[in-house]
């Protein structure tokens, strides 16, 4: 009890001093937890959700190619599930879509819908060759996951093995090749090669980001405009329509997985990745009770999913109030991305 009372006496008697080196303390560390953070972002969010996009993509080229080699229905359902495992990856890798992505059109060479099975059957009938080369000057629309979803699940999921054409197995093979061989390999080596070095080094000679402000506000851009692309366009779209021909994954009856991967996405951006720190390391820090907020609106949204028990083709027509509920607790999120953390960002990080 002296001890203290002395020690209260000290740092009263020389209250600037103790008062100044608290604070540098405090800046010193909440500076090197911003860059811990865009670090940690970087190699295990970024750099290790594309890396796992590529080997997706490998594995999806690989049954692709077996399957054109031996259409039966065990290839057909192996090809099928390499196709959900490469969109389960690319829609949480949807949580930051900033960068190469966007900057050279990765996102609508392999992700444009929705897509037209007419359009697609009178490109089949052409004398299009169909060769990769070709794949790659066709309008987005014609290229990427949703028209090979179409071949291999076909309307409703009724594609079998053996409906599976000569034209059809020409347009799939190059179909897989354009995804991998230019779109996904090269949005990995775009950000290991080059744009890493952009983010990493942010507020320091960056010329993508001057500051570390402008870096993170980026990353919260990215995760509100993830839920308003679900919430206010891929899920309001069809519902307000009733309209199942315009949802995004239709045929494999993915759809559901992908909107819900989209916002898993952006809570491994906020969470962090593989013990990495995200941003709830930079909130927490100064605001623990925002951090909770935040944390348990992300799950919620995510949870509300599994209350849409049908297919979302079915689900628009049959459990519209479930559906309303997402929507709205995707809002909720929105708003809180855009108003507390975006202000938090702003007011915190001054580098």
């Amino acid at each position: 009890m002296k001890r203290s009372i002395l020690f209260f006496i000290s740092c009263g008697l020389f209250f600037g001093a103790c008062h100044k080196a608290s604070v540098n303390n405090i800046s010193t560390d909440f500076a090197t937890l911003e860059t811990q953070v865009i670090t940690d972002f970087t190699n295990n969010v970024a750099l290790g959700q594309y890396s796992a996009l590529t080997n997706a993509a490998v594995s999806l080229n690989q049954s692709i190619t077996q399957l054109n080699t031996a259409t039966n229905d065990v290839n057909l359902q192996a090809a099928r599930t390499s196709w959900k495992n490469i969109r389960g990856t690319w829609e949480q890798c949807e949580g930051f879509l900033f960068g190469p992505v966007e900057d050279n059109d990765y996102d609508p060479n392999t992700d444009t819908w929705p897509t037209d099975y007419n359009q697609m059957d009178s490109l089949l009938a052409s004398g299009n060759a169909l060769q990769t080369d070709d794949i790659k000057n066709l309008p987005q629309s014609l290229r990427g996951y949703h028209p090979l979803e179409y071949i291999i699940f076909g309307k409703a999921g009724s594609r079998t093995a053996s409906g599976i054409t000569p034209r059809q197995k020409r347009y799939m093979v190059s179909l897989s090749a354009d995804i991998l061989y230019n779109n996904v390999q090269p949005l990995y080596n775009d950000w290991s090669s080059g744009y890493k070095n952009e983010v990493l080094t942010a507020g320091n000679g960056s010329t993508q980001f001057q500051t570390k402000q402008q870096l993170f506000l980026n990353i919260v851009s990215g995760m509100s405009d993830i839920c308003d692309e679900v919430g206010s366009n891929k899920m309001f779209e069809p519902f307000v329509a009733r309209d199942s021909t315009i949802t995004e994954s239709p045929y494999s009856s993915n759809t559901l997985d992908d909107f819900r991967n989209n916002i898993v996405g952006l809570q491994n951006v906020y969470l962090g990745l593989n013990n990495g720190k995200g941003i709830q390391d930079l909130v927490a820090a100064k605001n623990q009770n925002l951090n909770n907020q935040i944390k348990t609106q992300i799950q919620s949204a995510i949870s509300s999913f599994s209350n849409i028990t049908l297919r979302y083709e079915q689900a628009i027509y049959n459990q519209r109030t479930q559906v309303q509920q997402t929507m709205d607790q995707l809002a909720t999120l929105k708003d809180l991305l855009d108003n507390e953390l975006t202000q938090y960002i702003t007011q915190n990080v001054k580098d």
